[in-house]
């Protein structure tokens, strides 16, 4: 079997991985930047791992030597993929992640032709974000070949892991992102609304910058991409009011800050919160016509996805790769690879 590599392990969703590889009868190597847990976590598992830092492998990148494929866990994104690509490019390793960082799918997306250049695969998002809503895109593409403007939706209560939440800290400041004619357009956060039926019943949704807007133009070329979720119209409302104040969050003091608190109050939910929670996800495609179609499946939850997903696309590409490049999942995998996963079924 070829050798390959968690990074960031030991963090929430780094730890579901891992139980989920082994559970599968996998035997990654465990790495991160604290030896005392990286170690204690192998130990668990009786696996092999390695401790270095993300600054650590900017400068050395025989860190990732004989690693056939890297998983990077280690959020957030923006101060890990790309140092992380650039290693496993460097070592013609193929890389994943379970980022859902706009910029850090179309940094992969750059970086497409050396990327194939080095037989190397790029495909980060290889979790909640973005598997669920890049399989639906690539499948309400197959209903309608036509279609100018792409729609997506969920409705989760999955809750913040740490990593997660910090993430979505970072974003505030940039505000939301949408597509329009192909091209990644920034617009105040809450930018617009409507109502949806994800599959439980008509709820007032907002536009949220998730990944899709990157992932989904790549995977299908329909140039004008929202994504939404549900909000209450107070949580509107402080959205559009928070608009103001997005310059000062932005502020390397106050980040830190509220980064800080994530730090220590934010566990991230547990097995049980885990095991009792599912996902709605939704999409609709309408092209100039007027003729509208729409899709919605059933997941569980977040989280669970995410060490599912994640293991699925590294455990397959274990076994070979016939593909090069910036992929996104669905690209990957295939446009019926959600439906692979446990707690999957369609409902229209």
């Amino acid at each position: 079997m070829n050798k390959w590599m968690i990074y960031g392990a030991t963090g929430y969703s780094g730890q579901l991985i891992v139980e989920q590889a082994v559970a599968q009868g996998l035997n990654p190597v465990l790495a991160g930047r604290s030896e005392e847990k990286v170690k204690t976590l192998a130990a668990q598992y009786n696996l092999p791992f390695q401790v270095f830092s993300i600054d650590e492998l900017a400068k050395d990148h025989g860190l990732l030597a004989d690693m056939f494929l890297v998983l990077n866990c280690a959020g957030p994104f923006s101060q890990t993929a790309a140092i992380m690509m650039e290693a496993c490019l460097y070592q013609k390793s193929h890389y994943l992640d379970i980022t859902g960082e706009i910029d850090v799918f179309e940094l992969a997306a750059s970086l497409d032709k050396t990327a194939q250049n080095a037989g190397v695969v790029l495909c980060p998002g290889v979790g909640f974000d973005v598997i669920p809503t890049d399989c639906v895109a690539s499948q309400l593409k197959q209903m309608m070949p036509d279609a100018t403007q792409l729609t997506l939706g969920f409705d989760s209560r999955s809750g913040f892991s740490p990593g997660t939440a910090k993430t979505s800290v970072e974003a505030l400041p940039y505000g939301g992102k949408v597509r329009e004619n192909g091209v990644i357009k920034h617009v105040p956060l809450a930018f617009k609304t409507r109502k949806i039926d994800f599959g439980g019943g008509e709820k007032l949704a907002m536009t949220i910058p998730w990944g899709d807007v990157s992932t989904a133009y790549h995977n299908t070329k329909i140039p004008n991409i929202e994504v939404y979720i549900p909000a209450s119209l107070g949580l509107v409302k402080k959205m559009k009011r928070m608009n103001f104040l997005r310059p000062i969050l932005g502020w390397r003091w106050i980040q830190n800050i509220i980064k800080n608190k994530i730090e220590k109050k934010v566990k991230g939910p547990s097995e049980s919160t885990r095991q009792a929670l599912t996902t709605h996800v939704w999409g609709e495609v309408k092209n100039e016509a007027g003729d509208v179609k729409t899709l919605r499946i059933l997941t569980s939850n977040g989280y669970e996805l995410t060490a599912q997903g994640s293991v699925h696309i590294a455990a397959a590409m274990l076994t070979g790769v016939n593909r090069s490049g910036y992929q996104t999942p669905a690209m990957l995998m295939g446009a019926d690879l959600v439906n692979k996963l446990p707690g999957t079924s369609k409902l229209d």
